[in-house]
């Protein structure tokens, strides 16, 4: 992946794409901190979980902004998390989760919410990148009650 952005940082150069181009610069320095601090070459999967955290920032950052009534910087905002979800797997449906969730409910023998963390550990793994996991957390509380 950091090829592919480097790639992709470079062509945003030679366009003049300011956003483009500052956002993948973040994402590239974002990626490449996480490599210095484990000290290798990150996996796929690693990858993926450092930009799940810049789209949880950007998220979070676009809403405060507007709490703030800053339109303008929440509005950019949400333009870098358009460009960072180009990368991003696509997101599960709500269906897709669901099934997802009643499976492991199954898998593990749940029965009440005093299994909601063997359920989680059992769900997380298969929607890694492509669900939020508060919203998981939700769901399988609501499978659980």
């Amino acid at each position: 992946m950091i090829k592919r952005i480097e790639t992709e940082l470079a062509d945003a150069i030679r366009a003049h794409d300011e956003l483009r181009r500052d956002t993948l610069r973040l994402m590239l320095a974002s990626l490449r901190s996480a490599e210095k601090k484990l000290l290798r070459p990150l996996s796929d999967d690693e990858e993926l979980l450092v930009l799940q955290h810049e789209r949880k920032r950007r998220v979070e950052a676009a809403e405060a902004f507007r709490a703030g009534d800053r339109p303008e910087r929440a509005a950019r905002e949400e333009a870098e998390l358009k460009i960072l979800e180009e990368y991003m797997p696509p997101p599960l449906s709500q269906e897709e989760l669901e099934e997802i969730v009643d499976k492991a409910v199954a898998a593990v023998g749940a029965t009440n919410v005093r299994d909601l963390g063997r359920v989680m550990a059992d769900v997380m793994p298969q929607v890694s990148g492509r669900a939020d996991g508060s919203l998981v957390s939700q769901l399988v509380r609501e499978a659980l009650a």
